[in-house]
């Protein structure tokens, strides 16, 4: 075979191999998720080097009763992820919207067990079980698929300000800032993702990472801590 029929036929098959190495260099990256809510900075020593390394905040477990009277906890949404908002019954236009667009996050994930959607509501005295069932019910919530909680005011202020730290909510009426912000949370209870619930393409968005993280689950790309 002739040198220059020989560098050729080299050239066919390393593309293939170049191709395959870029694709999954750039998948690699293109779809890795961040990680929000920094605790601190650790430095830890690598091959005789000092690294920076941040540790995340790991959402603590809190049990708040839901819509239909059962008591739900972390430990009821273990090995897969889930959604959270923050609404009150009787908010005006912006939790309609947000309410509106996470339904299209259940009827797109109504198959998929894995994912949840957990709505906490920032007016408690007003918003009992009861008033939560009506509310479930006018957004078609599934039963086991979209849980909507209330509970004890004092613990529901500690979960806003220290857990997904939101500004402060004080008083009898919901004083938090209202926020628009939907938050992705990954089966080792770190927030993955931080949305405005408000925007159809910020939903998109979400349904997209929600997806990449089921893949990186299924396929033990996802450490477990």
């Amino acid at each position: 075979m002739r040198p220059k029929q020989t560098l050729f036929l080299g050239l066919i098959l390393l593309v293939p191999v170049l191709a395959f190495l870029f694709l999954k260099s750039f998948g690699t990256n293109r779809f890795a998720l961040p990680t929000y809510l920094p605790d601190s900075v650790d430095s830890t020593q690598v091959d005789g080097k000092w690294q920076r390394d941040t540790v995340f905040h790991q959402l603590q477990d809190y049990s708040f009763p839901s819509q239909t009277g059962r008591i739900i906890g972390q430990k009821d949404l273990k090995d897969g992820l889930y959604v959270t908002s923050f609404f009150y019954t009787t908010c005006p236009q912006d939790c309609a919207q947000r309410n509106s667009q996470l339904t299209r996050v259940q009827e797109k994930f109504r198959l998929e067990p894995r994912v949840r959607l957990v709505s906490y509501t920032v007016n408690p005295a007003q918003d009992s079980v009861s008033v939560l069932e009506r509310y479930a019910e006018r957004y078609g919530a599934i039963a086991g698929k979209w849980f909507f909680l209330t509970g004890d005011k004092n613990q529901l202020n500690r979960l806003l300000t220290e857990e997904y730290r939101l500004p402060a909510l004080t008083g009898v009426a919901p004083t938090i800032q209202h926020s628009q912000q939907l938050f992705l949370v990954d089966r080792n209870h770190r927030v993955r993702g931080i949305y405005d619930g408000t925007k159809a393409r910020e939903i998109d968005r979400l349904i997209t990472e929600i997806t990449v993280l089921l893949y990186t689950y299924d396929h033990n790309n996802e450490p477990r801590t």
